[in-house]
């Protein structure tokens, strides 16, 4: 049985991991209302642009614009990993991680060959842990995702899917359902799919969007080519405000769960402690009775 001193040092180091648990717990839970927002702000420009590019390509053969054009054969495949630059987030980017290492596997039986872009020191490590080189990093932005890193991500897809060096393009991430619950999600970026965005933009507003003759300048392909590309950076740019949310809201759960259990092992080394304690007074107790009845005899 340990001692005392054993005891306590244990209760203090116990005591001192709560604290700091404690504290990631309420910097998380602050930090959500802010990544929450930004989701918020996203979501209406998202649908926005959903909704008119479902209009514009109603109107245009979707067989005319490269980003909507299957390829034939899937022989390389893009896979972009969002996950988080910190740990301490519970199943947050383990999930996403084998998720992704998954559907490698899956295309490479399938015979296609994989790429990965990294968004999160943790996808950046893992993979290059794994001899698997990202074609692309992105390092300290998981908390706070920029524009410019959707941008940078968006040019690289589309270049290589332009120019038929990638057949597909799939997000990999964590969605932020609410402030509880994470759900993992898989997405095909490209190619687009026409009749999902046509389906989109009338279920948005309850009927076809542009109703009526509608004239574009300089024509209906020209546009839908300029907003094709701006759909996929947008698309782009919401994953990862929306990972940015499910992060510090898993962070939140995971450290509030860590300082619960460090509440329930304090009180146990406290009963021990308390035991023993109470063994070692009786123990010397019973010893100065005993010394004092052999001093009587």
């Amino acid at each position: 049985m340990p001692n005392l001193h054993d005891i306590e040092r244990r209760i203090s180091s116990v005591s001192s991991t709560k604290q700091i648990t404690r504290t990631m717990e309420m910097v998380a839970a602050a930090k959500i209302r802010k990544s929450t927002e930004r989701v918020e702000a996203a979501t209406p420009y998202s649908e926005s642009m959903m909704e008119m590019l479902g209009s514009v390509a109603s109107r245009v053969q979707g067989g005319q614009s490269a980003l909507l054009r299957r390829h034939e054969e899937i022989k390389n495949v893009l896979i972009v990993v969002v996950v988080s630059d910190r740990g301490l987030a519970g199943g947050f980017n383990s999930n996403v991680l084998r998720r992704a290492e998954g559907l490698m596997r899956e295309n490479q039986a399938a015979g296609a060959s994989c790429q990965i872009v990294a968004c999160g020191k943790k996808s950046a490590g893992y993979f290059n842990y794994r001899n698997v080189k990202p074609v692309l990093e992105f390092k300290d932005l998981s908390a706070d995702p920029t524009v410019e890193e959707a941008s940078a991500i968006a040019t690289f897809a589309i270049d290589g899917y332009v120019n038929n060096e990638i057949d597909e393009v799939v997000l990999v991430y964590n969605h932020a359902k609410n402030a509880a619950e994470q759900v993992l999600r898989v997405e095909q970026v490209l190619p687009v799919n026409a009749d999902d965005l046509q389906g989109d933009a009338e279920g948005t507003s309850g009927e076809a969007s542009l109703p009526g003759d509608v004239e574009f300048e300089p024509s209906a392909e020209a546009v839908l080519d300029m907003l094709l590309p701006a759909y996929v950076r947008t698309t782009i740019f919401h994953a990862l405000v929306d990972s940015a949310a499910a992060e510090q809201a898993a962070r939140r759960a995971a450290m509030k769960s860590a300082t619960d259990n460090a509440n329930e092992m304090v009180e146990t080394l406290t009963r021990l402690y308390n035991r023993v304690r109470q063994g070692a007074i009786t123990t010397e107790i019973s010893e100065i009775v005993g010394g004092a009845a052999a001093l009587e005899e």
